[in-house]
């Protein structure tokens, strides 16, 4: 095996080789390069917080996380969400190419704490439509409402509309909140069409290790996703059924 170390030009080896550098490609000839056995590959970290008493310290991980850039899959009252800090536009390009999508394209939602922010990201709606918002959320409720003109600006995009989210989930508000600022965020999908929404922290780290920097095991997640409300035209528009029920905005 070669020792992690560079001599005068060569790389010398535990029989005391010597090779030339010469042959080597330039970027294994930089200052202090280690070569060995086996290749290091990323692996997501997994943490457990309890799902109603969440600890502040690893909150705070996963929120550090977040604010460098990184993609974090959190638990939420449907199933889990990969979700990442919208002020970080490589961490929103790596969640559209996990979509399979460009950034100008995807369609993601916004993940809040509670309604408070709303105004900074949506047009102004009327009453009507802010007694639903309040009479289903927190819940498993996804609502599409009119964009402000910040939304174009970070998917760089002409996007007239926003997916907003306040899930019945202590760890994910927790998060928001702390992060004081919402968290762009799309579900986590199973290949299995009978599953369909992987539910297992566990098994979604395998199949996500590559792809996100920490999942957070929030206990089991629902298999059921979100309802889809669609308020921006003003009247009520069911998009998509799940766990929530349409009935109580009515």
């Amino acid at each position: 095996m070669v020792q992690e170390y560079e001599n005068k030009g060569t790389l010398q080896t535990s029989t005391h080789q010597h090779l030339n550098t010469s042959l080597i490609p330039h970027f294994a000839t930089r200052p202090f390069p280690i070569f060995t056995s086996q290749l290091t590959l990323h692996m997501a970290d997994l943490i457990t917080i309890h799902p109603d008493n969440p600890q502040e310290r690893l909150l705070q991980q996963a929120v550090n996380t977040l604010e460098k850039g990184g993609l974090v899959i959190i638990p939420t009252d449907s199933v889990y969400a990969i979700c990442a800090d919208i002020r970080q536009p490589k961490a929103l390009e790596r969640l559209a190419r996990i979509k399979g999508a460009s950034l100008d394209k995807v369609d993601l939602s916004f993940l809040f704490y509670d309604l408070s922010h709303l105004s900074d990201y949506t047009r102004q709606f009327d009453t009507p439509t802010y007694k639903r918002l309040k009479r289903a959320l927190p819940g498993p409720f996804t609502f599409i409402l009119e964009s402000s003109n910040t939304i174009p600006k970070i998917f760089k995009s002409k996007k007239k509309t926003i997916g907003i989210r306040v899930p019945d989930n202590t760890i994910a508000r927790e998060l928001a909140r702390m992060m004081d600022s919402p968290m762009a965020s799309t579900s986590v999908h199973d290949d299995d069409e009978i599953i369909e929404y992987t539910t297992d922290p566990s098994l979604i780290q395998e199949k996500y290790d590559a792809l996100v920097d920490l999942v957070i095991d929030g206990g089991y997640g629902d298999n059921q996703a979100s309802t889809v409300i669609d308020l921006s035209g003003g009247d009520v528009e069911v998009i998509r059924e799940g766990k929530g029920d349409p009935s109580i905005i009515d």
